[in-house]
């Protein structure tokens, strides 16, 4: 049950209101008053620190008209609402205008061909973000000023253009390289500061000599609003894809899969391949008697029943693993003549002894083609699909992104393609399988494949559509919740398909045992959820409790799965992280860098910080770390890139957080207060891989000059996550600019603290009311 928070005024008024209307959990009793001001400043801001919370006083918040001027190409320029985006634009280049603020823009060519590089036009002197793949699954971003600074590959391309040379005031202009048809558009500059644009087919006999819809331009003054317009468009222009909000209010009677709300265990970096039963039971009661139990758990690769032909007896392991059977390997399933084994008699077995740890999910891994080397080849449990071996056949541009082990021995050895014409059925087997077993869902690995073998059957932008839509509808048939976290899906062949897939992967894998991979993942999933988290929730891949790092972005992270191996958690870490229903205090949207980090290189300019920001249903949240680092470097044959870094200062500020008019409500006072984890200032300075959280709680001003602002659970990381659900235990905390008479919990006289120089009240709930609370707050 959603329990109330009060905060009560002892008066003779008899008038009784909600006076936080937009927050239905808070409410009082007392006549509102509503100040004249409910807009947040993004200007300038006077504030008092004392150890960990901070009063924020705003001056104004600027709001701009944008006036609509249509993308407009003339005298060989492209404008934009009166700037200049694109100059030298070739005369075969056409623009299709599609509201007041975009358009798609494409090219001609005088010859058919399966493939076209078009150049668009030069860009210079401006601040620049890409998110562009470096692998052949993966995302990351890169900053620059000028069209020679967009790598291969970009899939999202954001310019800031200035309104004038001493303007502070930005209007953003985004690139888009869109599906047109059968072809798939990526973006790339050259070294004349030429912006190009390359489509392609990914089948010699699907060929075109123009592709009039390429790429998708619009633009707005708000970076965040403009991503979320440009795909709000694009998915009515298409139809193929749904935004995440759209898929969270219609497709299942859940917000999204179940399981996003509850701490999870992945077994992967536990055990690998040499995931056992034994193993995994270990570690859930490990968690569980630690005080932070796991309720969703994923079995990762290892489970399966597979061959591995390529593999010769005493030489290294190499990754060309086949499916054989759609059921479970002999670890989860005992032989005939096993009667005394300890072996679960099948996967159903195993999963019912591991619900006695309490487990609400279970989800197993399976990649898009059943194993990485797809089906074992005229398998009595397979010949029924058809699998034929094919050969990858690379696009030229990756050749250019960093090679990785799976490709390699997809290259090497081949893959096993299911017959596209019995890709449903062998879909439908697979999870009717799972889900007989009690299974709750799936992972699905290594998606962008089709791509590569696409050759013959249609082309790469046909094949996944066929393949996307199977995979879809067998979920919907097979499991009662949208249950399926998509992985090595990163390239928009895949991203403008996801349709009713709800959760993806957003980033390369956590690797806990490369430090120097540690920042940069941080970095590169917060800007790839830019762009992804306007589809999908983003995945932020699994997590050793081992560092501070790795623990605030459990904040920010929609998907909450630690990777420990079993007795090797730090609890005193995982209780500020997990409620000891096993239950997670998770913000509201994906997490993504805040204005001022979105053309900056926080990982390799040797003097930036990244700033990310989110807001829970109460409450704003930044989280700010020093990532400074390594990139990896796409067109060598090199790991990272690394830059050597030191203590790096910066300061936050509520304008860090995105659309926290959401919580302001009518009775705030133009004032924030913020309550910082670690540190008794805003102005922070951070060494290599720390960080720090802030929360911030917009202050309402009720009857007879009370102000108040809740801060939430001062002992968890995300502290204002508690304010909405009334759930764990710990110090609550609050800014108050007067003393109140009396505080209870669910009725209950409690003692409290009050610091008047301050303005700190405090009160302790204790483990008693861990699942639940109502706390009244008397003045």
């Amino acid at each position: 049950m959603r329990r109330v928070t009060q905060l009560v005024h002892t008066t003779t008024t008899t008038a009784a209101a909600n006076v936080l209307s937009q927050l239905p959990n808070i409410s009082t009793f007392c006549t509102p008053f509503a100040p004249s001001s409910n807009n947040l400043s993004q200007d300038k801001f006077n504030f008092f620190s004392h150890r960990s919370l901070f009063l924020i006083r705003n001056q104004k918040w600027r709001q701009h008209m944008l006036l609509a001027t249509r993308p407009l190409l003339k005298d060989r320029n492209l404008s934009i609402n009166g700037k200049e985006a694109l100059k030298d634009v070739p005369e075969n280049i056409v623009v299709m205008p599609l509201t007041d603020t975009s358009a798609f823009v494409g090219a001609t060519s005088p010859h058919a061909s399966s493939r076209h590089v078009f150049k668009l036009g030069v860009i210079k002197d401006v601040r620049l973000l890409c998110l562009f793949r470096f692998k052949l699954w993966w995302m990351i971003p890169r900053t620059g000023s000028s069209a020679s600074d967009i790598p291969l590959e970009t899939q999202m391309l954001l310019l800031e253009a200035r309104q004038g040379p001493t303007s502070s005031q930005s209007t953003y202009i985004i690139f888009l390289p869109v599906l047109d048809g059968n072809f798939r558009s990526s973006l790339q500059g050259n070294s004349s500061d030429e912006l190009e644009f390359c489509v392609e087919s990914g089948d010699p006999a699907v060929v075109t000599s123009e592709s009039p819809k390429a790429v998708f331009v619009n633009y707005g003054d708000h970076p965040f609003d403009l991503v979320k317009d440009s795909m709000m468009i694009l998915e009515k222009q298409f139809g193929t894809f749904a935004l995440r909000e759209t898929k969270q209010a219609s497709i299942w009677p859940t917000i999204t899969p179940g399981m996003l709300d509850w701490f999870g265990w992945c077994t992967w970096d536990a055990f690998y391949s040499d995931v056992n039963p034994q193993g995994i039971k270990d570690g859930l009661m490990s968690l569980s008697q630690g005080g932070t139990p796991a309720r969703f758990l994923l079995i990762d690769d290892g489970w399966q029943d597979t061959i591995n032909e390529f593999l010769e007896q005493g030489e290294p392991f190499v990754d060309g693993l086949q499916l054989a059977n759609i059921k479970e390997n002999k670890k989860f399933r005992r032989i005939a003549n096993e009667a005394n084994s300890k072996t679960p008699s099948d996967l159903k077995e195993f999963i019912s002894d591991t619900r006695t740890f309490d487990l609400k999910y279970v989800y197993v891994w399976h990649a898009l083609l059943g194993c990485w080397g797809g089906l074992v080849p005229n398998a009595v449990a397979t010949k029924n699909y058809d699998p034929k071996l094919r050969y990858p056949i690379l696009s030229p541009v990756y050749l250019a992104n960093m090679r990785d082990i799976s490709m390699d021995s997809m290259g090497k050895y081949g893959i096993c393609l299911v017959d596209p014409d019995k890709i449903s059925q062998f879909y439908d087997d697979l999870h009717g399988y799972l889900a007989s077993q009690d299974v709750d869902g799936v992972k699905v690995d290594a998606q962008n494949i089709l791509e590569t073998i696409s050759a013959g059957l249609g082309g790469r932008v046909s094949l996944t559509r066929r393949f996307q839509q199977a995979l879809e509808g067998s979920i919907a048939a097979n499991f009662s919740d949208n249950s399926i976290i998509c992985c090595m899906a990163q390239s928009t062949d895949s991203i403008y398909h996801l349709k009713q897939s709800a959760v993806s992967r957003a980033s390369d894998d956590f690797y806990p045992k490369e430090p120097t991979t540690w920042a940069r993942h941080v970095a590169a999933v917060a800007f790839n959820s830019i762009l992804h988290g306007e589809l999908v929730v983003p995945d932020w891949d699994m997590f050793y409790v081992w560092h501070d790092i790795l623990l605030f972005i459990f904040i920010f992270i929609k998907v909450s799965l630690t990777c420990d191996k079993p007795g090797r958690h730090d609890f005193k870490i995982l209780q500020r992280l997990v409620l000891p229903d096993g239950s997670v205090l998770r913000a509201k949207y994906p997490g993504r860098p805040s204005r001022d980090c979105l053309f900056t290189d926080p990982v390799t300019d040797g003097k930036s910080l990244l700033k990310i920001w989110n807001l829970n249903k109460c409450t704003g949240v930044i989280g700010i770390f020093n990532c400074q680092g390594s990139w990896p470097v796409p067109s060598t044959n090199k790991a990272f890139q690394m830059v050597t870094s030191s203590e790096l200062s910066g300061q936050v500020s509520p304008a860090c957080v995105e659309y926290l008019e959401e919580v302001i409500g009518l009775l705030w006072t133009g004032e924030c207060a913020v309550f910082s984890f670690k540190t008794g200032s805003l102005n922070v300075a951070l060494k290599p891989l720390e960080c720090n959280v802030f929360t911030v709680s917009p202050i309402k001003v009720y009857c007879e000059g009370i102000e108040f602002a809740a801060i939430g659970l001062m002992n968890m990381y995300n502290s204002g996550g508690a304010l909405e659900c009334g759930r764990g235990a710990g110090c609550f905390g609050a800014y108050s600019n007067c003393k109140p008479i009396s505080c209870s919990i669910n009725l209950k006289d409690e003692d409290f603290n009050f610091n008047d120089q301050l303005n700190l009240l405090t009160i302790t709930i204790p483990p008693t009311h861990n699942s639940s609370w109502d706390i009244a707050i008397c003045y």
